[in-house]
């Protein structure tokens, strides 16, 4: 903590690009040594969890329900790992303010930088487990494309540029209404089944394809799933979610704005 602070104060001395690029630097560390401090398994943790999920998901509907789907064990991880950044950072972005209010009370310096800091912290994460979806890939005969050199760089901004939005409006007005914590594990959960992760676009009944693009999180992880297993990208989809993308960041960027002012009194 001394060290974010010594570092926040020289960012106070001199503003500058050069000094907000350190101080996001010192943050992304910080939260990377939080993460797998005292973690023997340490970067196995950070995979476990869509494994698991992956495992469970696999038993019930193929094994229990018997849904027969070519390669279904590729079609969770490949919906699975994407998700988990974005389910992760979801559901913790109403506490990123409240995890720094001692700094905010005493020290001045741009606070938005505290939610990016935490979203490339998950970034991060899910680009580190891209190496077990090329092995899922290989165990299934099947090896990553050429499209992944521009299309994982697209979707990982994409995605980066939406839940940093996110965050900055769930951040800013869980100061306020400390329920937006509870209200954003609802929303999680509820999207999750909403979107094609367990399931593909090519299950669902036509009737409801329509209205697919209206989920913001689907039009994403669908083209996580045809980039990873496909090679390729649905540019309707990608148009998509790049206009959800600018509407979160501009509503996100709004709502900081106005309630920014008023953050250390009420943190």
């Amino acid at each position: 903590m001394l060290g974010i602070s010594d570092g926040i104060s020289r960012l106070s001395d001199r503003r500058s690009i050069e000094s907000y690029w350190d101080l996001l630097v010192l943050l992304v560390q910080k939260d990377l040594k939080v993460r797998y401090k005292k973690n023997v398994l340490g970067y196995l943790w950070s995979i476990a969890s869509p494994l698991t999920f992956a495992l469970v998901y696999y038993f019930a509907f193929q094994i229990v329900l018997q849904i027969r789907a070519e390669g279904y064990a590729l079609i969770l991880i490949s919906g699975l790992f994407p998700w988990q950044w974005f389910a992760n950072s979801l559901a913790s972005s109403p506490n990123y303010f409240i995890a720094t209010s001692q700094i905010l009370r005493k020290v001045r310096f741009p606070l938005s930088i505290v939610p990016l800091a935490a979203n490339l912290n998950n970034m991060i994460h899910f680009l580190l487990s891209l190496p077990v979806v090329v092995v899922m890939l290989l165990i299934y005969d099947k090896a990553p494309s050429l499209t992944w050199l521009y299309g994982v760089p697209l979707l990982v901004t994409v995605q980066l540029a939406m839940l940093h939005g996110v965050s900055l409006i769930l951040s800013s007005l869980n100061l306020f209404l400390r329920d937006i914590e509870r209200v954003a594990q609802i929303i999680t959960q509820f999207t999750f089944f909403f979107t094609p992760i367990i399931y593909t676009v090519d299950m669902l009944p036509p009737e409801y394809l329509p209205f697919l693009p209206l989920n913001p999180a689907a039009p994403l992880m669908v083209n996580w799933r045809y980039l990873i297993l496909d090679g390729k990208l649905d540019w309707f989809y990608f148009l998509c979610s790049v206009g959800y993308a600018l509407l979160f960041l501009a509503l996100g960027t709004w709502v900081f704005n106005k309630l920014s002012s008023r953050f250390a009194e009420v943190a």
